[in-house]
């Protein structure tokens, strides 16, 4: 089983498999960035993550596959291909290639598109297209990897976020059927609406899985797919969103922090913004 942040290659001649492998990305962003040299042809193994490859060299000509189809072209500095999550994929090259690939964990993506109330959104196969601020995106956060995170966690998340944003608006499609049962975009914004107006009191699955006119059984699978979290984590995703935002603003003490956001005490606070977000609150800023 492949790790997350790892791309696992087979050369077509034979030679021995090559791993690569991403630096450890602070606190629970769901993006791993690899550089990736190819010297002749390579097959990347189906993986439980999403690929964004972007061509960094210029002037090649690529034979690629992906899903049983091909194609053989010579794209621009800065294409990127789309590879999504449990599909293989092949690049041929007579010269060496250098990729930057970022590496997506899909319930990750799935959140991220369900901000903008976008739901059970597919990430379609692609060889070739051009994103500007998406390769921008992509470039800041090789750079970022490869030195370290020099700019921190805060930095890298922000970052992220902008990526995930541009990539669920402007390469997302909505499946041609929708999954019998689903959660409506309406229902996901009367459950946000409903728990912000509560996080600073104790939230129920069974309360959510009533706005939704579910059984909490039915109701937890059906976020789950939607959403790519349970309720329950959707529910602390919300509540540190918000506690972000009051550290980030500085005028209340972490300890009312936590109380207003619906957390035990600062300490199961502090606990979760180092989780997800790699730093103390003290270093929020």
């Amino acid at each position: 089983m492949t790790k997350f942040g790892e791309l696992h290659g087979t050369r077509g001649d034979g030679g021995r498999s090559q791993t690569f492998c991403a630096r450890s990305a602070p606190g629970e962003s769901g993006i791993s960035v690899l550089d990736v040299r190819i010297d002749d042809e390579m097959h990347f193994q189906a993986t439980q993550q999403h690929l964004i490859c972007f061509q960094i060299s210029p002037y090649l000509r690529l034979r690629c596959q992906m899903a049983g189809r091909q194609l053989e072209h010579e794209p621009v500095r800065g294409t990127l291909a789309v590879c999504p999550a449990g599909i293989d994929c092949a690049v041929e090259t007579r010269t060496p290639a250098d990729l930057i690939v970022v590496a997506i964990k899909p319930e990750q993506l799935a959140l991220a598109a369900s901000e903008d109330y976008e739901l059970e959104m597919e990430l379609p196969e692609r060889f070739a297209g051009y994103d500007r601020r998406l390769m921008h995106a992509a470039q800041l956060m090789a750079s970022e990897s490869a030195n370290g995170y020099p700019n921190g966690p805060l930095f890298w998340h922000d970052v992220t976020t902008r990526f995930f944003g541009r990539l669920s608006f402007g390469h997302m499609s909505k499946p041609g059927r929708v999954a019998r049962g689903h959660i409506s975009r309406q229902t996901l914004l009367k459950i946000r609406e409903y728990v912000l107006a509560h996080l600073a009191e104790p939230i129920e699955v069974d309360k959510l899985a009533e706005l939704a006119g579910r059984s909490s059984f039915h109701f937890s699978r059906l976020f789950v797919r939607a959403i790519g979290m349970t309720p329950y984590r959707y529910v602390v995703h919300l509540r540190l969103r918000e506690a972000l935002r009051q550290l980030r603003d500085g005028r209340m003490r972490l300890a009312e922090i936590a109380a207003e956001t619906g957390f035990a005490d600062q300490s199961h606070l502090s606990r979760w913004v180092r989780r997800v977000h790699g730093v103390s609150p003290s270093e929020v800023h």
